[in-house]
């Protein structure tokens, strides 16, 4: 490295070490730079919300955990297929070994059967075993020519038997007290569906998994506990959502061409202002464990199309209903700060601030700055997931080695946030979201958005 370049690194940790011990005396555009949106207005209110919420489930866990109510309706899991192949065999056992005293009714929807031969036949050779177990039983409905997930599990409501329905993924396996624990918080009334937790079953793989492993336990696990102790739970996941039967029923069904798994959370929020008792609970002790993109090529091909949904459910098709009077103030807010701010704006808050920053400010002070925003991104990830760890984790001792991975998992949001506001611009353009694999393009192209 010439001179040159020494000097330039000098500088910038020069100024990066005025910033750590001086940051406040820089003048109010300074600090503007450095804190505005990331924390003030937007993410550390949040983080703080979330943390304080967690705190709270974790006194109640452990201090005022209610008495245990025998509660064991039957149940239907709908696991949807589509190219699984042997892999639908590990989530049919997985279900049909549940502790569970109460029947569980396997209804297989195998969607393309035509095609998908290998998934087909794969579920047809586990029917005499799950047939053999008491208080268990299975449907399988091939469905020769492809209509995609809605399609797939709207066929698969019509005949379970359940009166609690749980919507699962074919490659998606499950602890093996999953039911129990999920079916419990139906015990109280005013509940219509739960939220699973969800882990990386190949986080092992690389480094890109082992960041999506990371991003599950604080996005979903730890952040979704805050959410629930607020009754503002953000979203029901696709592959492993819990819900009442006759309530699904009750509102038409899944009702979207993709990203079916938000349409229905936003659709069962807009009854809450009219029946305040209504409630959907996060489930942390549920636990299913799925497969994440193995490359962050294929990381960032998934992202292309669940940002881009995000435009496409909160513009497109839910705008003029995503109101106070429907979803009630605490959901509105929180849909408001959590959806659209943070998910729709934020992204181009980021891509303008770092435009800006790269054009107007020298570039030694442009360096530091950039790294002192890292390094406070990196403080705060450690103390949420420190939190995680200690409060939320029911296998610390596993998840203790993602410790080594926060200081990167700061650079993977950066660029995940930028790549969501290119998602949006996308659909916005394109209408991405008719160009989806959850669906034939000839089944999306019929929907109204």
């Amino acid at each position: 490295m010439g001179a040159e370049g020494m000097r330039f690194i000098e500088a910038v940790v020069l100024n990066l070490a005025t910033l750590l011990s001086q940051g406040w005396h820089f003048g109010a555009q300074e600090v503007a730079l450095k804190f505005v949106p990331f924390l003030l207005f937007l993410e550390l209110p949040l983080q703080l919300t979330l943390m304080l919420g967690i705190l709270k489930w974790a006194y109640e866990e452990h201090y005022r955990k209610p008495k245990t109510i025998p509660y064991f309706p039957r149940v239907t899991c709908l696991i949807i297929c589509y190219s699984e192949g042997e892999m639908v065999k590990t989530t049919l056992r997985s279900l049909t070994e549940q502790i569970y005293p109460g029947h569980i009714e396997l209804v297989v929807v195998v969607d393309g059967a035509r095609r998908n031969r290998e998934t087909l036949v794969a579920v047809e050779a586990l029917v005499p075993y799950i047939q053999g177990i008491p208080r268990r039983s299975i449907v399988m409905l091939p469905k020769f020519q492809r209509g995609g997930r809605v399609s797939s599990a709207n066929l698969g409501l019509k005949i379970a038997t359940g009166d609690i329905i749980i919507a699962i993924d074919g490659d998606t396996s499950f602890d093996n007290d999953m039911v129990a624990c999920a079916v419990r918080y139906f015990a109280e009334p005013g509940v219509v569906a739960v939220a699973g937790n969800l882990r990386v079953r190949n986080a092992s793989h690389s480094l890109a998994t082992r960041l999506q492993a990371l991003e599950y336990m604080l996005a979903i696990h730890a952040s979704r506990i805050g959410l629930d102790q607020l009754n503002a739970v953000n979203n029901i996941s696709g592959a492993f959502g819990v819900f009442r039967t006759d309530l699904v029923r009750r509102i038409g069904g899944w009702d979207s061409g993709t990203a079916e798994d938000l349409d229905i959370t936003l659709r069962i929020k807009k009854y809450f202002r009219r029946h305040p008792g209504m409630r959907i609970r996060f489930a942390p002790d549920a636990i299913g464990h799925t497969d994440a993109p193995e490359t962050f090529r294929g990381f960032f091909f998934q992202r292309l199309r669940w940002d881009g949904d995000l435009y496409y459910l909160y513009v497109r098709k839910h705008l003029r209903s995503l109101r106070p009077g429907l979803l009630g103030w605490p959901n509105f807010l929180m849909l408001m700060w959590t959806g659209f701010l943070f998910q729709l704006v934020m992204p181009f808050v980021i891509i303008g601030y770092t435009v800006y920053t790269l054009v107007v400010y020298p570039a030694v002070f442009m360096v530091a700055v950039f790294i002192f925003v890292y390094l406070v991104y990196v403080l705060l990830t450690l103390v949420f997931f420190l939190q995680y760890l200690l409060a939320c984790s029911e296998r610390p001792r596993e998840d203790l080695v993602y410790l080594f991975y926060v200081p990167i998992f700061p650079l993977l949001m950066f660029a995940s946030r930028v790549w969501c506001g290119v998602s949006t611009v996308l659909e916005i353009a394109l209408k991405a979201h008719l160009d989806s694999s959850m669906a034939p393009w000839w089944v999306l192209r019929k929907t109204k958005f």
